[in-house]
């Protein structure tokens, strides 16, 4: 009739289908009822039995030796019992209606007089990994079962190692009175055709009575099902050493429960599972209700902190830890690759990393005037991105260019420009001091530093990147409408004498004429007339006509179809990226349309363009590996023709790039880190730093750019490869387990970015807006998860429609705005600073934050800071001492409650209907350790005066 693999699933009446899991709704009564059964009826505990009747001879021998049951009705019972069962996934037995009911066929059989209901409930062992037994214990007559009966497809839900609860419940009309049996079996085994899945029983739960309190029952057998799927009375179950710990465990439940007042909810309503459902662990500190246990404390969110940002005190001594910390899982980290998850996220990124570095390499190459350009920053970008992937630390991490960089790059050209020094060799000699100055910081453990970064710091420069990318993106497709511009003043009626035609200039300017001049070009000689348009910009010749914009003839249809194409890449990319929540198609369908999102989103819209025929900008990739001006070679001299004393003054100049590299790379690399992403290989903030130190010169010396951590990328590569649960209950979302940590996806990546001179025939079918579209996914699905961005949604929102955010509960909201003003002022400040002159103090500025956090201790309390905020290193030492001073202070508190509580234990024995479940707590061996704790703290203080005794 049901099954509780989580949550509850029910045959629906008149069908014969599973109904959707839903939160399973109990009376208050049928719990009170539970209660008395397990505390008055059989409880057999660590019983050995192979078979379903050797385990109701031990149940009705208890019985009748108890005087619960006669022995002329002890037969027919255990025929009642024996009886076969029905499930859901098989089919109706023709001419034969069974005695024994099974929840399966309710939906089949007329009412009967003689009726069992019964379900399985399946217990997952990850909550009791120590109670697991063998799957070898199976009788020689359950070892034959014929697969084929079962559920394979419900089997997928079930993790390994399972075993199952059977509740069987029913009214047979020669019984007087109810027989209850509660039976633990050591070890679990595979009872034949009792359960829907060939998984060991370990628990059976039976109650038979006598008619009419049929529906009575069938609550009760709900009530002992949904306790089952309860992780705290999970446990008890499974520890229990007699009825009194089962009795105890209920009462436990009992005080968890919340009442919902008749009259004011419909209890027919089925509640939807939740996406979260919080820990259950502070219910095990007894004497707390309703898990109040730690309402005044923070939870736990992912700061970062560690032994692997300690400081040693020995030269490398970080950067030795992080290599014997790293080297145990370099093997894994190619074996763990070997997944469909990896190969979606290595098409996505390359991709996504294609046009940046291509972009970056471009703006680069007109800022130098080509003395780096787009095949230089392909080549580095490759080359330092494959070192990195192979021995960095944290291979999650994604280099990229940045923006600053490009400032610094534009500045000092124009530097050597005017003072006529080479660029490349003093860039060179910069690359070099910084190399060095990252180097002398990993000697030194100042990565140790990284614990000053908190979420505030982090979240601002991770907003302002996501912002940088977003804005980017817009501002490339409005870029499209100057290269393909459109007529705003169309005349319908005029349509059929509009033109545009490239004419000689009337009044060509002094740069035209330098032009013509210097290329021997005679102005009377050319046709204009039928010169293409990228001819008659070549020659500088004037558009004329009324189809003629400032930069050429307006071509509407490129521009629109960009722009269908551009938001058309953002809603299909994010729609397939949800794909895995959707209720179409098998679970693995979902999954492998998730992983591959954005990559058939791209394969997508290049096989639309192409079909469309409009020629839409492409992505342009050089076809020749060579650098792009022949007057540079691969290796540049750091001296060059330049005086020998810019080598020594270029070590100014390598200090601010040292803090620009050092920001970059450590706030993305806490950000990869931070706790909530489970990472279990650890990281290497020390090694990290090495290697981008390393390929830092290695790039300054080949003239290449300089590449260090990209935030969004990265970000979007941690996404691209969360771990979920593969088996999760009906109803239930899929658990997080971590990240798919391993080098080959970012290796991949850099390989073939490396190998795209070879693939440009491939690459220019790209069309840039379905790329530019690409950049504001991923920028605005980076903010998702963001706490700065949800503080700044609540301004908006009236107090009652707000989330119930965790720290919304313990801060007040003007302090919660008051946060959120600093951190945007903050933002807002970063913004102005990148986009203006000064862009060159922008690594200063980031670090300032760090100081901005600092002075923010003045202006909240540290409860506050710990709700909204990771609290500062030294804030963290003083919390800690404060709260082993408060865990003293509470154990002397404890025993004088346990000192009170002892007298009372011998009156419930007197008498059992006298109920108080916070003792009938303290009387279970599942919290007995506590009182085992604080006696031994009474023993050690015993020189301590009582300040109470019981009365």
């Amino acid at each position: 009739m049901a099954r509780w693999l989580k949550f509850e699933e029910d045959v629906e009446d008149g069908g014969e289908r599973w109904s959707k899991p839903y939160v399973a709704t109990l009376s208050l009564h049928s719990l009170f009822e539970l209660r008395s059964c397990i505390l008055h009826g059989t409880v057999l505990l660590d019983m050995r039995a192979n078979t379903l009747e050797e385990i109701a001879d031990m149940i009705l021998d208890q019985q009748v030796a108890s005087g619960q049951l006669s022995e002329d009705v002890r037969h027919r019972v255990h025929e009642a019992l024996l009886k076969q069962h029905h499930h859901q996934n098989q089919k109706k037995l023709s001419n034969r209606i069974p005695i024994v009911r099974s929840f399966a066929d309710i939906g089949k059989k007329q009412s009967e007089p003689h009726s069992m209901d019964k379900t399985g409930q399946l217990v997952s062992p990850q909550s009791a990994p120590s109670c697991i037994e063998h799957k070898n214990d199976v009788s020689r007559e359950n070892s034959t079962l014929d697969v084929t009966k079962f559920d394979l497809h419900f089997m997928k839900k079930i993790p390994p190692g399972a075993e199952a609860s059977n509740i069987l419940v029913g009214e047979l009309e020669f019984l007087d009175r109810a027989i209850v049996a509660f039976v633990r079996l050591s070890p679990a085994v595979l009872l034949s055709g009792l359960t829907e899945v060939p998984i060991p029983s370990r628990f059976l739960f039976i109650l038979l009575g006598p008619l009419g309190k049929g529906q009575q029952y069938h609550e009760i057998g709900r009530s002992i099902a949904t306790l089952m799927t309860d992780e705290v009375f999970h446990d008890v179950a499974y520890k229990a050493k007699d009825r009194n710990d089962l009795v105890a465990g209920i009462d436990e439940f009992l005080d968890q429960v919340t009442v919902l007042p008749p009259g004011e909810w419909d209890p027919t309503i089925r509640i939807e599972p939740p996406k979260n459902v919080p820990s259950q662990e502070k219910r095990k500190t007894p004497g707390v209700p309703n898990g109040t246990a730690a309402l005044g404390e923070p939870e736990e969110h992912g700061g970062h902190s560690g032994p692997e940002l300690e400081r040693t005190g020995r030269l490398f001594g970080g950067l030795v830890l992080d290599v014997k910390r790293k080297a145990p899982f370099f093997w894994s980290d190619f074996k763990d690759a070997f997944s469909l998850q990896c190969l979606a996220s290595i098409l996505f990124l390359y991709c996504a990393c294609m046009s940046p570095v291509i972009t970056f390499g471009g703006l680069l190459g007109e800022a130098t005037e080509g003395r780096i350009s787009a095949i230089e920053s392909l080549f580095g970008a490759s080359m330092t991105g494959i070192a990195f992937s192979l021995f960095g630390g944290q291979p999650l991490t994604i280099l990229g260019s940045t923006g600053p960089v490009l400032v610094f790059e534009k500045i000092l050209f124009k530097f050597c420009k005017d003072y006529d020094l080479s660029y490349l060799s003093l860039r060179a000699s910069i690359g070099l001091w910084t190399a060095f100055n990252c180097i002398f910081l990993v000697a030194t453990d100042a990565s140790s530093l990284v614990c000053y970064i908190t979420r505030f710091t982090e979240e601002a420069f991770a907003a302002l990147i996501c912002i940088i990318f977003i804005y980017e993106a817009l501002e490339k497709l409005f870029h499209l409408g100057e290269t393909y511009p459109i007529n705003m003043n169309n005349n319908l009626e005029l349509l059929t004498q509009y033109s545009c035609g490239c004419m000689e200039p009337e009044n060509p300017s002094n740069k035209t004429l330098t032009y013509w001049q210097s290329s021997n070009i005679t102005a009377s000689e050319i046709s204009w007339n039928n010169l293409t348009v990228d001819a008659c910009h070549k020659f500088h010749g004037d558009f004329v006509g009324r189809a003629c914009g400032h930069e050429g003839p307006y071509v509407p249809d490129v521009l629109f179809w960009s722009v269908i194409l551009f938001f058309a890449t953002v809603i299909m990319s994010s729609t397939l990226k949800q794909f895995k929540t959707s209720r179409y198609f098998p679970t693995k369908v979902r999954s492998h349309v998730s992983d591959f999102a954005v990559f058939l989103t791209i394969l997508t819209m290049v096989l639309v363009d192409f079909c469309i025929g409009i020629p839409s900008p492409k992505l342009q990739v050089p076809n020749e590996f060579k650098p792009t001006r022949d007057d540079r070679g691969w290796i540049v001299n750091p001296l060059g023709r330049n005086p020998w004393w810019t080598v020594v003054a270029a070590i100014i100049p390598s200090l601010l790039c040292t803090i620009l590299i050092f920001m970059d790379q450590q706030i993305t690399a806490v950000i990869i880190n931070r706790k909530e992403h489970k990472l279990k290989k650890g990281c290497g903030y020390h090694l990290d730093l090495l290697m981008v130190g390393i390929m830092l010169g290695v790039c300054s010396v080949m003239g290449l750019p300089w590449f260090v951590a990209a935030t969004v990328l990265s970000i979007t590569h941690v996404n691209s490869l969360k771990l979920e649960s593969e088996c999760s209950a009906p109803g239930e979302q899929p658990k997080f387990l971590g990240i798919r940590e391993q080098r080959v996806t970012g290796l991949m990546i850099f390989v073939l970015m490396g190998s795209s001179v070879f693939m440009t025939r491939i690459l220019q079918f790209i069309p840039m807006p379905v790329l530019y579209g690409v950049f504001l996914y991923m920028g605005s699905s980076s903010l998702k998860g963001i706490q700065f961005f949800d503080r700044i949604l609540l301004y908006w929102m009236p107090a009652k429609h707000q989330p119930d955010f965790i720290y919304l509960r313990h801060v007040p909201l003007r302090k919660v705005h008051l946060f959120t003003i600093i951190q945007l002022s903050c933002l807002i400040l970063l913004w102005v600073i990148k986009a203006s002159r000064a862009a060159i103090v922008f690594p200063m500025m980031v670090l300032a934050l760090v100081f901005v956090r600092k002075l923010m201790d003045f202006f909240f309390t540290k409860r506050e800071l710990s709700w909204l905020d990771d609290l500062m290193p030294e804030s963290k030492k003083k919390k800690l001492e404060d709260a082993q001073k408060e865990e003293e202070q509470s154990m002397l508190v404890l025993e004088d409650e346990v000192t009170v509580q002892l007298p009372l234990e011998e009156n419930f024995r007197e008498d059992p209907s006298a109920i108080n479940i916070s003792d009938e707590m303290v009387k279970t061996s599942v919290w007995k350790t506590l009182l085992i704790t604080s006696e031994s703290s009474k023993n050690k203080e015993s020189s301590v005066p009582a300040k109470s005794s019981p009365s």
